[in-house]
């Protein structure tokens, strides 16, 4: 798939880029003509790839090219770092300690209309939308599983717009007209329905790919069914209904059915299995086991600043100490970037009494009797009481360039590591979550197995019984920095209203205080309210 990205052809994209406006939320591109070709090449594949491309690269050029969305750079729109700052940092998970415009409002969870980086995000889900919709237009007749693809990553990323602004313009045809907004409920039956439809058109491997091979990097049944389970289990907050048992259900397919499954067993000793999925060869050291549809990134041929890139260097500095005692964070990337670190309230999913010891990210994971622990506290405070301090808060290692055999990437300056979007270890406590609220908040005693596999994984201590709180704990646990937290928080009524759950920083204060319902769901940007009078905004802002 790392190919398969590389080698889009520019004129193929060049129509849809200058078709699109600096408002890629109007949906506004021009078709692509199906029976046009250029050298040869296969411009349906192409486009199908960009479809794909769009969440692991900014643009044509990579990370040093233009971005594909007008009016916008690369970094703003990066979809996996916007990700990360909406889901992440929003919640009890990061502080950020960049003064870049917006940072602020996502350290304390409060952002407007005018907020650029989730403008960012929403346009580059707008993007995708706008290749599939090409795709689908132009070659969509000519091949059922790649016409599957296409519909299920559309779905996808309205599913993503869904979740953060609830009421989104909508449409699924090219057309010069402004797209009328759709309720939220409504389209969580419109998702589903897509999902469930193209669920037996996709593939279904027999064996998980791993990178350069046929099938990674690419959407199939398993994929489908586990976004499946994760809509459902969110269904109370997208559409007001319990589908916890259909949430259960799809997950215990993709367990029992799907040739995916944890990855327990390391390469080498110098690593741990879950290290392993976040490494610079996580394509090939086995991990991808565990991966049902990644996002490929090579230092030198697929680069994004915005990708692994950023949960990597954007979470050290050169003092971090992954590796060992003695290799520090200035091996992993050529100029780390010292900006994401952890709140203090994530610390304390490990150190509930804030004793952990001053060591090195190498050795917290022994520390803490966890191996997800990966965090560095040398020469740096648990409490975040300055967020432009990047020293104040521990700093993460979660994400690394190295190579399980100690070597470290094909480029000093970008990474190798794959993004792994939808991990296997999801199905495992959706399955847990899903039955333990069917079952009046108590988990059933296969979903108490699945939680103890994951902690079994990890080398954390099995546990007889669980509440839903621990299960939210886990999710942080299993899941953090990797673009889960907020819709994870919402679920369980603990992001905004009155919930009198707080974190350091939520509202603009250190200890953290309630912020106004409205902030679960983010405001649509005013730019495209203004492009767009069929637009509404939600309510509060």
């Amino acid at each position: 798939m790392k190919k398969f990205i590389k080698y889009i052809v520019p004129s193929a994209v060049a129509v849809l880029s200058m078709g699109m406006t600096s408002c890629a939320g109007d949906l506004d591109v021009s078709p692509i003509d199906p029976n046009t070709t250029t050298s040869g090449e296969n411009l349906g594949d192409n486009l199908l790839n960009k479809c794909y491309a769009n969440m692991a690269v900014a643009g044509q050029g990579g990370a040093n090219g233009d971005c594909d969305i007008d009016g916008l750079d690369g970094g703003t729109t990066g979809f996996v770092r916007q990700l990360f700052n909406a889901q992440s940092l929003t919640t009890d998970e990061a502080v950020c300690a960049w003064g870049d415009a917006g940072i602020s409002n996502l350290n304390f969870g409060t952002c407007d209309a005018s907020h650029p980086m989730l403008a960012g995000l929403y346009y580059r889900l707008y993007a995708g939308i706008d290749y599939c919709n090409q795709y689908l237009s132009a070659y969509g007749g000519q091949d059922e599983e790649k016409t599957a693809e296409a519909r299920f990553l559309r779905a996808y990323y309205y599913s993503v717009l869904m979740d953060g602004w609830g009421n989104v313009p909508f449409t699924t045809t090219i057309s010069t007209e402004k797209p009328h907004q759709i309720m939220r409920a409504d389209l969580y039956k419109w998702v589903i329905s897509e999902l469930r439809d193209v669920e037996g058109k996709l593939s279904a491997p027999t064996s998980a790919p791993k990178e350069n091979e046929s099938g990674y990097g690419r959407a199939n049944k398993y994929t489908d069914q586990l976004l499946l389970s994760r809509i459902y289990l969110n269904a109370k907050v997208y559409a007001g209904v319990e589908k916890y048992d259909s949430a259960a259900y799809y997950a215990q397919e993709v367990i029992t059915k799907s040739p995916y499954k944890l990855h327990k067993t390391a390469k080498t000793s110098n690593w741990t299995a879950y290290q392993e999925l976040f490494m610079g060869d996580n394509g090939q050291n086995g991990a991808t086991e565990e991966s049902l549809l990644s996002l490929p990134q090579d230092g030198i041929s697929t680069t994004s600043w915005g990708t692994t890139m950023l949960l990597m260097a954007g979470s050290i500095d050169k003092n971090v100490h992954i590796k060992d005692a003695n290799t520090t964070g200035v091996n992993l990337v050529i100029t780390p970037w010292a900006g994401n670190r952890m709140k203090k309230d994530l610390v304390e999913k490990w150190f509930p009494k804030d004793d952990a010891p001053e060591t090195g990210a190498y050795a917290m994971p022994a520390a803490a009797g966890d191996d997800r622990a990966i965090f560095d506290s040398e020469g740096r405070k648990l409490e975040n009481t300055a967020t432009t301090q990047f020293t104040d808060g521990y700093a993460t290692g979660k994400f690394n360039n190295f190579y399980t055999d100690g070597t470290s990437g094909h480029a000093t300056d970008l990474p190798d590591a794959d993004f792994f979007l939808f991990r296997i270890a999801e199905a495992y406590l959706n399955y847990a979550e899903a039955t333990a609220r069917a079952n009046n908040g108590s988990p059933t005693p296969r979903g108490i197995e699945y939680l103890n596999e994951l902690r079994a994984r990890a080398h954390a201590a099995q546990k007889t019984s669980y509440t839903l709180n621990d299960i939210c704990d886990e999710w942080a646990r299993e899941f953090y920095f990797e673009g889960y937290r907020r819709t994870t928080l919402i679920r369980f009524n603990r992001f905004a209203g009155n919930v009198n759950y707080n974190w350091a920083w939520k509202g603009g204060v250190l200890n953290g205080t309630n912020i106004d319902k409205h902030y679960n769901l983010f405001a649509i940007p005013e730019q495209d309210r203004n492009a767009n009078s069929n637009l509404e905004q939600n309510p509060g802002y």
